[in-house]
């Protein structure tokens, strides 16, 4: 079974290397400042003792206000895991960095992502529709699509 990391002992590591980058620290969760989530997530994956070498999952949730995007790493060496969330409060033009260059399993979530909330990925390097056409208008996922 594998060991959840709490978020809380993890911001005081990313802290010392990032600073200024962690938003919020529970035990179950981490949220970082979505300007410095590429950052953060190549500390992730390359820290020693860290390693998280395996990215689960990445989705998002519309809280009307701001959506929140969640992504689930873990590490197969060390056999632990850890949840690190951020937030876009721009709903016009949600935009964040793209993490396909560190987890190639990123890169068809995203897309999903794209596609059905609207949230670009800076930096994808295929940014488009993967299941709606492209004519399509609007995000299904979203709190206020009809």
């Amino acid at each position: 079974m594998m060991l959840a990391l709490s978020g809380k002992d993890i911001a005081s590591k990313i802290a010392e290397k990032i600073p200024e980058s962690i938003v919020e620290a529970t035990p179950g969760y981490l949220v970082v400042k979505n300007e410095a989530l590429l950052k953060v997530a190549t500390f992730l994956k390359d820290a020693s003792g860290l390693d998280f070498d395996y990215l689960n999952y990445i989705t998002a949730v519309d809280y009307y206000d701001h959506f929140e995007i969640v992504y689930m790493l873990s590490s197969l060496e060390h056999n632990h895991s850890l949840v690190i969330k951020t937030r876009c409060y721009d709903r016009r033009n949600p935009v964040l960095p793209s993490v396909v260059s560190l987890w190639q399993g990123a890169d068809f979530q995203e897309r999903e992502i794209y596609d059905l909330m609207g949230i670009s990925f800076e930096g994808h390097p295929n940014m488009k529709r993967i299941f709606l056409w492209e004519s399509f208008e609007g995000h299904p996922l979203r709190k206020e699509f009809r």
